[in-house]
């Protein structure tokens, strides 16, 4: 069970379907930039278990995400990320996997604390559930690959996924960066371009698709992302926990 409190924040599991329609509420003004788009909704929704991260003082959804468990590779089909690649080299991943989608958080608050208290909540559930395998989608916003080139060319030198692991082609369209980059990243203009989920899975290990998925429907670029919770360096796990 989930429930973690910092600072002027907590997180927790959605409880009620109220909860999971404010979830969804959030995530379409944090993915569409509107409250009027048709709500950000799927069929996953229903299978997965919702995390909120509220403020404490003034009880605003402040964050949300969801977990998807699954008890080995051999279940990889089932999920989302199974949509828009191909990762029949999961399948034979024998530890406890679990998938975290659909992160947001609120466009109008900025506070770094937001994301440490979701991290938190995070390394709850891996402890509590033994899992071995965390992974999903991070998403670039837009669909234009040009303004991310050095944070995929950064992708390409340091973070691709071991090749026994490596996700294969299935979306129709991609932007195929370890094929097409030559360029030698800026280092400091690829972190500031990478997603802040994302930058947070690279810091304790984690690794990426060689590709990056076209999702005109989300109006997002995201690359497979896998972390393998051993591979966690001891002083980062450390960190986490003490949240």
């Amino acid at each position: 069970m989930v429930s973690l409190r910092k600072g002027r924040y907590r997180a927790r599991f959605a409880e009620t379907p109220e909860d999971v329609h404010a979830a969804q509420r959030l995530r379409t003004r944090a993915f569409r930039g509107t409250d009027e788009a048709a709500l950000d909704a799927d069929d996953f929704d229903s299978l997965c278990e919702h995390v909120l991260v509220e403020d404490q003082k003034t009880g605003a959804l402040v964050c949300c995400f969801r977990f998807l468990p699954l008890l080995g590779g051999a279940e990889i089909a089932k999920s989302y990320s199974a949509q828009y690649y191909e990762l029949s080299a999961l399948e034979g991943f024998e530890g406890r996997m679990v998938e975290m989608g659909r992160f947001c958080i609120d466009p109008d608050v900025k506070d770094a604390d937001i994301l440490r208290v979701a991290w938190g909540a995070m390394t709850t559930y891996v402890d509590d559930n033994a899992v071995e395998l965390l992974f999903g989608c991070s998403s670039f916003h837009g669909t234009d690959a040009d303004q991310y080139l050095d944070a995929f060319a950064m992708l390409k030198a340091r973070h691709l996924a071991p090749k026994r692991w490596l996700p294969k082609v299935k979306a129709p369209k991609v932007f195929r960066f370890a094929q097409k980059l030559r360029r030698k990243p800026d280092a400091k203009l690829a972190m500031l371009r990478m997603p802040p989920l994302l930058r947070t899975y690279l810091l304790m290990g984690g690794w990426v698709s060689d590709h990056a998925v076209v999702d005109s429907h989300m109006n997002t670029l995201h690359v497979f992302t896998g972390l393998e919770i051993k591979a966690i360096p001891p002083a980062r796990k450390r960190l986490l926990r003490a949240i």
